[in-house]
């Protein structure tokens, strides 16, 4: 569907509502495609296009929600769902109102690429064949190759309109040996920027270096972690610490205005960046803007959706999410500001400590203090007086995210920023003082 009918489908939607209640409406239209491998082989492509709806509604008061995927022929249907349950509703006392119309930007430069939209399983495919040649006869390679493209415009019977669009392309996979694994990760725009090679010479030479893994003992190592972990580091850390409804719970770490991080750490949000592939307009309607979370260590705001933002007596930062009653604003689309240093001298700077590549099954044990258990996957390495000296066995961690990046235990940031994890944030490789390791990979 073209930015101009999402934008129609908005306007119908809101005129079959009529005067019967306030209403937000978001329309979205994506195709999302998929090559899958295993065995060194390709063994299913996959496509999928679909157009959603969603409806809010408020009356006298009372709101409530419906959607729907039948946009030629359940448009009606939706409105009916979503009045009549909003009648059930009891009065919410915090409805902080429509969006009001504002200016924004329309379209980010560089979030649309055409041919990662419409991308041919052909694409995939020799992205796939570069990523599993890497391992030779030596390894056996399994993963995916997704592409596609997401439009989403919004409207409300206060007057906001909006529109955007956004583009992205993943290859992921692991190489495998007989006594084990190596991933790699490769997100962009565009799947004219996806190496396949790289990305898989990058899973087959961890999984070629681990074939003799030893135990080491648990306790408190200094580590560097590669972009996947750090992506982790900050979903627990920001989507916990700078979320508006959980600090004014009582449920974040978050005090305003201290220096409560090491002064090498600078965490910015910013959907207008165009590495952030992102749709630059939150749930609500409201435009977003680049927040700067942390500068030099010292926190300096939190996220906000309109919700909390009328609790607080401030403005939306652009960062509500479908369901923010409960679950409150989310930061998404953030930045950590890399440093100087290429990810090797970080390692060569380390006497004795561990190279972390990836984190798995990670856990929120403590909102409070940010406590996360988890356990390191697909590549974890002993480093000895700066160079890697073998492949050690998994392990489980339980850690302050807080704590790891306390003032002092950041002892380096890598100049290798880039989007990883699957939340897809923009981060480099780290070099931290301590990391709590609580057990092997079985306890």
């Amino acid at each position: 569907m073209s930015g101009d009918l999402l934008l129609e489908t908005c306007e119908s939607i809101l005129d079959l509502v009529g005067d019967r209640a306030e209403a937000e409406v978001t329309v979205s239209s994506g195709r999302s495609a998929l090559t899958r491998f295993a065995n060194s082989y390709i063994h299913q492509n996959v496509a999928e296009t679909g157009q959603w709806a969603r409806l809010k509604v408020v009356v006298d008061g009372r709101t409530a929600t419906a959607a729907t995927s039948r946009l030629s022929t359940g448009l009606g249907d939706l409105v009916d769902r979503a009045l009549e349950a909003a009648v059930l509703r009891p009065v919410d006392p915090e409805w902080p109102g429509l969006a009001p119309p504002t200016p924004t930007r329309a379209s980010i430069a560089g979030a649309w690429d055409e041919d990662t939209a419409v991308a041919l399983p052909g694409t995939r495919a020799e992205i796939v064949e570069g990523f599993v040649e890497q391992g030779g006869r030596q390894t056996t390679a399994a993963g995916f190759c997704q592409t596609g493209g997401h439009e989403v415009a919004f409207a409300n019977s206060a007057g906001q309109r909006l529109y955007g669009r956004s583009t992205r392309a993943v290859v992921e996979g692991i190489h495998r040996i007989a006594t084990a694994d190596g991933g790699a990760r490769q997100v962009a725009g565009r799947v004219a920027e996806l190496d396949g090679a790289a990305t898989g010479l990058a899973a087959a030479g961890k999984a070629l270096r681990s074939a003799d893994a030893v135990d080491v003992e648990p306790g408190e190592w200094e580590v560097i972690l590669e972009p996947s972990c750090v992506s982790d580091v900050l979903k627990f850390l920001v989507g916990h610490g700078f979320n508006a409804k959980h600090h004014a719970e009582g449920q974040s770490f978050v005090r305003v205005g201290d220096a409560q991080l090491d002064p090498q750490v600078t965490i910015v949000d910013d959907a207008t960046d165009p590495r952030s592939l992102s749709i630059p307009f939150d749930a609500e309607g409201t435009p977003c803007r680049r927040l700067e979370l942390v500068r030099q260590g010292v926190c300096q705001t939190l996220a906000y959706d309109r919700r909390t933002a009328r609790t607080a007596n401030t403005e939306s930062t652009g960062h509500g999410v479908p369901g923010g009653e409960a679950a409150g604003p989310v930061p998404h689309h953030l930045f950590l500001e890399p440093g100087p240093a290429a990810p090797e001298e970080l390692i060569g700077s380390v006497e004795r400590g561990l190279l972390v590549t990836d984190f798995w099954y990670t856990r929120i044990l403590d909102p409070k203090t940010t406590v996360v258990t988890g356990l390191t996957r697909n590549g974890t390495f002993l480093i000895e007086n700066g160079k890697i000296a073998g492949a050690v066995r998994n392990l489980r961690f339980t850690q302050s995210y807080v704590d790891a990046l306390a003032p002092g235990n950041v002892l380096g940031i890598g100049n290798d920023a880039r989007l990883a994890g699957e939340s897809h944030y923009h981060v480099p490789t780290l070099h931290l003082g301590r990391w709590h390791f609580s057990g092997g990979a079985k306890g």
